[in-house]
């Protein structure tokens, strides 16, 4: 009986269905968006030391679902929907939303998307020209688009045997090296972990054939997105579902290092997203500002009226320090 509530719990916070077309009961396109602030009192001490946060809200009704998320410039911000739809905005130190563009993201065929072609879950962008990385579940391939967000200039499929249509790419993660990092949802259910892999060339591109790697979550939940570190390691955002609160979002960071063939990969905990925080967190972006690195958190909505659209700020400070390379113990 546990495991149906349960199953019924994540039909419920998960949206819309795959292989649906997306619907609105109306028809808004407003270009427009406000971000409401949040008063929370945050603890001190630890290592994710929250800032500011914010609700966004639109009338645009392609606004939200927002499954990943780029600083592009301070105070500019790059959301993407898995519903198929990017929005960029920028979000002054006082709150006020300007510069609102939700538009579409390119399609295979040029027709509206639908569920099963438009379920966009990571991304990732290349600081020097601008292109955009995108990974989709259901169609399991990764796109590379132009800066402009109006073409798909390159897509590959993720290798056989292909990842289920629903638990595939859900983080994604260029390192300072060139390669990439994808973390499935739920892919493999292997009692090492869930399956990664790990790409020395373009993910989008013909190339090699990337390595794979297991990841034991220990117990934190299913992986939600990544982001890259100043010091080179990588930090994964977990998605743990439960009744009170519903989603638990728990921080921990990976050193790429560990990441070999058939390795089983595992993270040390830095912290948690406040309980009266809480929500659905499927986004993650770092930046680095006068010295001091902060993590940016947003969560996907779903377009359920239970739930939020939430952008966060922590500093992150006093993260545990990074693994000897002769050491030999497993990270907790």
């Amino acid at each position: 009986m546990r495991r149906l509530l349960l199953a019924a719990l994540i039909f419920l916070a998960v949206g819309p269905v795959p292989g649906a077309v997306i619907r609105y009961p109306q028809e808004d396109l407003t270009q427009s968006a406000a971000a409401r602030a949040l008063v929370f009192a945050p603890e001190t001490g630890g290592s994710m030391r929250f800032v500011r946060g914010w609700r966004l809200v639109s009338p645009h009704d392609r606004f939200g679902g927002f499954s990943a998320i780029a600083r592009t410039a301070p105070g500019r911000f790059l959301l993407i929907g898995d519903n198929g739809y990017a929005t960029r905005l920028s979000l002054d130190s006082r709150g006020a939303v300007s510069g609102v563009s939700i538009r579409a993201l390119p399609t295979i065929d040029g027709r509206p998307a639908r569920k099963a072609a438009a379920d966009t879950e990571a991304m990732f962008i290349d600081a020097a020209s601008g292109k955009i990385w995108v990974a989709l579940e259901v169609v399991n391939e990764v796109w590379r688009l132009d800066a402009g967000l109006s073409q798909i200039e390159s897509r590959r499929p993720l290798p056989k045997p292909r990842w289920p249509r629903n638990r595939g790419p859900e983080a994604m993660v260029r390192l300072a090296d060139g390669r990439t990092v994808i973390f499935s949802e739920d892919a493999d259910d292997d009692p090492r972990g869930r399956e990664g892999l790990i790409y020395t060339g373009d993910p989008a591109a013909p190339g090699p054939a990337p390595i794979r790697f297991f990841y034991d979550s220990a117990g934190r939940g299913l992986v939600s997105d990544a982001a890259a570190l100043p010091d080179g390691r990588i930090l994964l955002v977990h998605r743990r579902l439960g009744f009170n609160p519903v989603f638990t979002t728990i921080l921990a960071v990976v050193d790429p290092a560990d990441i070999k063939a058939g390795a089983v990969v595992r993270a040390r905990t830095i912290g948690r997203v406040p309980r009266p925080l809480a929500e659905n967190y499927e986004g993650a972006a770092i930046s680095v500002e006068d010295g001091s690195t902060f993590l940016w958190l947003v969560a996907d909505d779903n377009f359920n009226v239970w739930q939020r659209s939430l952008l966060l700020q922590f500093e992150l400070a006093d993260l545990p320090p990074k693994k000897a390379p002769d050491s030999k113990k497993a990270a907790r």
